[in-house]
């Protein structure tokens, strides 16, 4: 038993200080399914950025959490030459977690569930050359739901031990509307959808 519990603790050190964290960041290339009840969406352009922390649980396999601001949405055009838009979009703070498969010392594949909780929400309607805001940020809870589950694959590779260039899907589990508001019934088959791409750092042991 004393054995076991020594081993245990060597482990648990050893893991403690083979921790990295790191800073990310990058591009989004969001989606909304039926965004607002309409099928005919294309994609917005975001961003996203956070921190993370990278820990290993077996020699080719580690732990990532995650805490990032995702900026997502969906855009729709319409009339002559497109001159029209009316964009939704959805402010995240995100808590992925991947397990990444590394491949090699400097390529890993990854995949993970991704919990993220609503921050600010709005949509905005270009028509000609004036555009109007509508914020929904206050009341969201009434509108959309504010806490959304994803699924999410990737990949990424280091250049350097600190730097890595990074590429995720994440695709959405849960519907974004409420049913028991009038503008979240029209989201009520809606769902996120994600690209990532972008950098990651670990800073020095």
């Amino acid at each position: 038993m004393k054995k076991l519990v020594l081993g245990a603790a060597i482990a648990m050190s050893s893991l403690t200080f083979a921790q990295q964290f790191g800073v990310k960041g990058g591009m989004n290339v969001s989606s909304i399914s039926k965004d607002g009840g309409l099928s005919d969406t294309s994609s917005k352009i975001g961003f996203n950025a956070g921190v993370f922390m990278n820990a290993p649980l077996a020699e080719n396999f580690s732990i990532q959490p995650e805490v990032l601001y995702n900026d997502l949405g969906s855009k729709v055009t319409y009339g002559s030459n497109d001159q029209n838009s009316y964009s939704t979009n959805l402010g995240y703070i995100a808590v992925p977690v991947m397990f990444q498969y590394n491949a090699t010392p400097e390529f890993y594949l990854e995949a993970g569930p991704q919990v993220s909780f609503l921050v600010n929400a709005n949509s905005k309607l270009k028509d000609g050359n004036n555009s109007t805001i509508t914020d929904w940020t206050k009341t969201a809870k009434d509108n959309l739901n504010t806490v959304d589950f994803g699924v999410g694959i990737g990949a990424g590779y280091y250049f350097t031990p600190q730097l890595a260039l990074t590429a995720r899907y994440v695709a959405g589990v849960t519907k974004i509307g409420n049913d028991d508001n009038i503008i979240g019934k029209a989201y009520s088959d809606s769902k996120n959808n994600n690209f990532q791409v972008g950098l990651a750092y670990k800073f020095s042991k």
